[in-house]
């Protein structure tokens, strides 16, 4: 699962390189958020931008990956493509996270809440 972390401000974005999280890759995927996730920030921001396909595992894995940030920290989502979308809101898992356009939309929504 190839995923990368960077620092903007105090806002840790996690970008998913993979075009798939699916019942493949899902487990591996939560292990590498766990793994990134361990830098210290309130907010973390999903970046799902080269994600093309998520499945039921791969839904399950991003809801684990919120659980385990615990509820001190905020777990937002952006770049969803229009099939990754879909399959949030079909879910209503769109209730639960925030989604933005794009990982710059998010971040200046975090940084007016300051």
């Amino acid at each position: 699962m190839q995923m990368k972390s960077q620092e903007i401000g105090d806002v840790l974005v996690v970008t998913v390189l993979d075009a798939r999280i699916d019942a493949a890759v899902a487990v591996r995927f939560k292990n590498r958020m766990m793994e990134l996730a361990t830098t210290p920030s309130e907010r973390v921001v999903l970046d799902l931008s080269h994600v093309e396909f998520l499945d039921s595992s791969g839904l399950g894995a991003v809801v684990g990956s919120m659980k385990q940030l615990g509820r001190a920290r905020r777990l937002d989502l952006a770049g969803l493509t229009p099939t990754v979308e879909k399959v949030f809101r079909i879910t209503r898992m769109d209730r639960v996270f925030r989604i933005f356009p794009s990982t710059d939309a998010a971040i200046e929504d975090i940084a007016d809440a300051s």
